[in-house]
């Protein structure tokens, strides 16, 4: 395993969506506007697809490139890029 340069922006942008979460379940205990609820809930949902777009660009422009040009491209390494793309 090597170190991630992109893992402290994506800690970031998770404990931003966590905020956002947190306020998301404040504003449903006091009864706020379904539709400021809406909002709130779609800040998360777009905090995690970020981290999410992050993590996995991540992946595939570090370990990808790496076992390549290690000369390492195994069908393990075929597999787990066809199975991280799933999440796209």
């Amino acid at each position: 395993m090597h170190a991630h340069e992109t893992h402290p922006e994506i800690i970031k942008r998770l404990k931003r969506a966590s905020g956002h979460l947190n306020s998301t379940i404040k504003m449903l205990e006091d009864q706020r506007t379904c539709l400021d609820i809406a909002q709130q809930l779609h800040a998360v949902e777009k905090a995690v697809i970020n981290a999410k777009k992050v993590l996995i660009h991540d992946h595939l422009d570090h370990c990808l490139e790496h076992a390549i040009q290690d000369g390492e491209v195994s069908a393990d390494v075929i597999r787990a890029f066809k199975e991280i793309t799933k999440y796209l």
